[in-house]
């Protein structure tokens, strides 16, 4: 059974939550390099078998971890306006960095992501699916007219959050609402003068 078909409420489900949160527990605790689907078992209080043939391999529970994280993500906002848009995603992305678990997890993940390739593309893949969720709300200011015809989307999305990981992984700066809402203006901004069209397309 694929994750998309688990029955709500089910066996299968509930052996998920239990191996994924364990997966987490460990992840914060101890990092990615010594991650054990065994340890993991031991925690979610399942047997090594069901880990080992649901998921595999440490990279694919990081994986499906990260997936579940997307899942229980808040929404989309669709306020009609660019900035409105881009400060919901901006302060979605504070609070999870905020977050005492999901910041550790994103923090443990992000630094094996470094080193190792298996953690990297899971940390890609989460990120690819959650830029394809909040781009809709780029492509619609352009449809507005806020924005100039051309616009990337993605880069606009990468652009509200990057400044927000700089505080988290390098500077120690405060990621607070202050600095989301300034990271959501300073995105918009950029956007509405073209930085993030063809260079040909600006004006």
């Amino acid at each position: 059974m694929t994750v998309g078909t688990i029955r709500p409420g089910g066996r299968t489900a509930r052996v998920r939550a239990a191996v994924l949160r364990a997966a987490g527990d460990a992840l914060v605790e101890h990092g990615f390099d010594r991650l054990d689907l065994g340890d993991v078992a031991r925690r979610a209080e399942v047997g090594k078998t069901t880990v080992y043939r649901r998921w595999g391999t440490v990279a694919g529970l990081v994986a499906d971890l990260l997936a579940d994280m997307a899942e229980q993500s808040s929404p989309r906002a669709d306020t009609g306006s660019l900035i409105e848009d881009l400060r919901a995603n901006a302060r979605l992305v504070q609070r999870t960095l905020v977050d005492p678990r999901q910041g550790a997890l994103f923090r443990a993940v992000i630094v094996a992501a470094t080193c190792d390739p298996r953690a990297a593309e899971a940390l890609h893949r989460f990120y690819a699916v959650r830029i394809a969720e909040w781009a809709p709300c780029v492509e619609q200011a352009v449809q507005r007219g806020e924005l100039p015809v051309g616009t990337d989307a993605a880069e606009v999305i990468r652009a509200v959050s990057a400044p927000l990981y700089y505080r988290l992984l390098v500077s120690g700066d405060p990621v607070d609402e202050a600095a989301a809402d300034r990271a959501a203006e300073g995105a918009a901004a950029a956007a509405r003068a073209g930085v993030y069209t063809p260079a040909g397309d600006r004006t």
